[in-house]
């Protein structure tokens, strides 16, 4: 049995048990004691704080862990980074509050000497401020990091960033881009070689989960002679399948297209005659 630690709650939580239900690993999600076990697979869910993460896979509490970058680079606890997991992405940046951005500007980070800055990772801070060779008083705050400048606790902060309103909202601006962070799966360095197979199960599983992810299959019917330019359009996989039709000059083709692309690709396939043109989600795609 494999024993996985994820956070108890949030967004990371909830995008965690998605992808696990892509998988079709089952988990009860009513059933929200501190362990669950799967209901299909030699697994067991373990709930705990994102920050107690790190420690329980280092010291084997949890064989295995889905927690965020940022959380597993503070710890600094001995477990391996096995695989980033594309979601959960954000950035821990220095942000100070507008008034002060000319001076900013002047001197660069070296405004932050003597400076206190507010932050619930204080490691990572250390770290950065050793690194660039700045001297800052480090004040450490659980909870809204965001509003110590504005009541005289802190001339600065470290904190994490997604889309940056909350800042705008406390006059912040977003000076110094520390780390890039996103969700990652680690792993305990001393895993067993039964557990490493399951484990090995369930990264193929999450890649047909994610290689789908943002994809769709679409099936059209095209004159023979335009097969040339719409391969170009059309990669898929390999190439795209074509199948010629009972109708003279006509042949299908069936491809995957990115999303994001989708709808200039369909325009383009249209001016080149296409006909009929069918598109799928795609649940899983195994490469």
């Amino acid at each position: 049995m494999l024993r996985i630690a994820v956070q108890a709650k949030g967004r990371l939580y909830e995008e965690t048990m998605t992808m696990l239900a892509e998988s079709s690993i089952k988990i009860d999600a009513a059933k929200r004691t501190l362990l669950v076990p799967a209901k299909n697979f030699p697994v067991e869910i373990l709930y705990l704080r994102d920050d107690d993460i790190p420690q329980a896979v280092a010291g084997g509490t949890a064989d295995v862990g889905i927690v965020g970058e940022n959380e597993f680079e503070e710890r600094q606890e001995d477990a391996q980074i096995i695989k980033r997991l594309d979601f959960s992405k954000c950035r821990l940046s220095i942000a100070i509050p507008e008034r002060n951005l000319e001076e900013y500007n002047k001197l660069g980070n070296k405004w932050l000497n003597g400076k206190k800055i507010a932050t619930s990772y204080p490691g990572i801070l250390k770290r950065f401020l050793e690194k660039n060779g700045l001297k800052a008083d480090i004040h450490v705050i659980t909870g809204s990091v965001e509003i110590a400048p504005g009541i005289g606790l802190a001339d600065s902060i470290f904190d994490i960033v997604s889309s940056g309103a909350t800042l705008v909202s406390n006059n912040l601006k977003e000076v110094e881009v520390v780390m890039k962070s996103e969700a990652v799966l680690i792993a305990n360095k001393n895993i067993s070689a039964e557990k490493q197979e399951i484990l090995n199960e369930i990264l193929f599983r999450f890649d047909s989960y994610k290689n789908a992810e943002g994809k769709k299959y679409i099936v059209l019917n095209i004159p023979n002679e335009k097969i040339s330019e719409a391969t170009t359009l059309l990669p898929g996989m390999k190439a795209p399948t074509i199948t010629r039709l009972e109708t003279e000059g006509w042949s299908s083709m069936a491809s995957v297209v990115p999303e994001k692309d989708f709808w200039d690709i369909i325009g383009k396939l249209k001016q080149l005659g296409a006909e009929s043109i069918l598109v799928m989600p795609i649940e899983k795609m195994i490469l």
